[in-house]
């Protein structure tokens, strides 16, 4: 594997590491009427590896604007 390679891998992986702390931080910290669907979804969901699209999906889709709720 090339160094470049091998960089760009690492990075994607701590970038989704990143944002997989971020949402399930904002998850244990938000109310459950606060977020569309149920928050044991949105946990099992942040333990899969997708290349962060579900934890960018629960920031634009799992969350509820204060005027929602």
């Amino acid at each position: 594997m090339s160094p470049r390679t091998r960089k760009l891998i690492i990075v994607g992986g701590v970038a989704e590491a990143g944002l997989k702390a971020a949402a399930a931080i904002d998850l244990k910290r938000r109310e459950a009427d606060q977020v569309r669907g149920p928050k044991w979804a949105w946990f099992a969901g942040l333990l899969i590896n997708s290349a962060g699209l579900i934890p960018l999906s629960y920031f634009v889709f799992g969350r509820r604007k204060d005027s929602e709720a």
